[in-house]
C-alpha cells in the first residue's frame, strides 16, 4: 500500500491548490436504504480517482460518504474532510472515518468553508438543510462571489423542483436561463463520475477564474492571517 500523505488542518488543505467535490444530504438516511448504498459506491469511486472529498461529520449521507470514500482511497493520497455542526438540544453522533475535521456553531461559517473547499458540488436527497446548501451555492455562482462551479443535483427526488422553477421562477423571469447552465441531475454514479471528471480536467488545465472566488480568498486569508491557530 502506497505512504498516504497526512494533512492536519483545514488551513493546511487550503494552502494546496488541490480539486475538492462537497457533498449534501440528509443525516437521516439509513445504512439499508438506496441512496446510503449508492452515495458509499459513488464516494468509493472518487476516492479511487485520487477526488478529494467534503462533506459534514455526522450519520447518514456523510457516514455513508466518509466510508466509501475511506475504502477507494487507502491506496492513494485523496483524503476526506469532515465539517462538524453542533446543534442545540441535539447531539450529532459523529462518525469517526475523517482524518481531517473542524466543529462549527452555525450553519453560516460552515457553509463558507463548504464553498472555500468546493470545486464542484453534488447535493444527494436531503431535506431543508440540504435545500439550503444548495441554494447558498447557487445564489453565490449566481451573483459571482465563486465561479462557476457544476453542482450536480443526485438522485430521482430533484426532477420535481427543477421542473418547477422552470415553470414559475423562469417563466416569470425571476431567474435567468443562465442561472440554470450550472445546474446538472445525475441519476446514477456513472452520470456525476462523467461531469466530475471533466471538471477536474478544467481544473487541471487552470481554466478556471479563481480570483473571482471572494469566499475562497475570505476564508484562506483568515487561516494565513491566523496560522498559530490552525485546527
Amino acid at each position: 500500500m502506497a505512504h498516504k500523505k497526512k494533512y492536519k488542518s483545514i488551513g493546511e488543505i487550503l494552502s494546496k491548490d488541490h480539486f475538492r467535490v462537497s457533498m449534501f444530504g440528509s443525516a437521516r438516511i439509513k445504512g439499508n436504504d438506496k441512496t446510503y448504498k449508492l452515495i458509499h459506491e459513488l464516494t468509493r469511486q472518487l476516492g479511487r480517482r485520487e477526488i478529494n472529498l467534503v462533506t459534514g461529520g455526522g450519520p447518514g449521507l456523510m457516514k455513508a460518504a466518509h466510508e466509501g470514500h475511506h475504502l477507494g482511497s487507502m491506496e492513494n493520497d485523496a483524503y476526506s474532510i469532515g465539517l462538524v455542526i453542533h446543534l442545540p438540544n441535539k447531539i450529532e453522533t459523529e462518525n469517526k472515518v475523517p482524518k481531517i475535521k473542524k466543529d462549527f456553531k452555525f450553519f453560516s461559517a460552515r457553509l463558507e468553508h463548504f464553498i472555500a473547499l468546493s470545486n464542484a458540488v453534488i447535493v444527494a436527497p436531503g431535506g431543508i438543510g440540504t435545500l439550503l446548501e444548495l441554494s447558498y451555492t447557487w445564489q453565490l455562482i449566481q451573483i459571482c462571489h465563486i465561479y462557476k462551479i457544476p453542482v450536480i443535483l443526485f438522485g430521482e427526488m430533484w426532477g420535481g423542483l427543477i421542473k418547477w422553477m422552470k415553470e414559475t421562477m423562469l417563466k416569470e423571469h425571476y431567474i435567468d436561463k443562465e442561472d440554470m447552465e450550472y445546474i446538472f441531475i445525475a441519476y446514477d454514479v456513472e452520470d456525476v463520475l462523467e461531469i466530475i471528471s471533466a471538471e477536474k480536467k478544467e481544473f487541471a488545465k487552470g481554466k478556471k477564474n479563481l480570483n473571482m472566488n471572494l469566499i475562497k480568498k475570505k476564508i484562506r486569508a483568515h487561516y494565513f492571517k491566523h496560522s498559530h491557530k490552525l485546527i
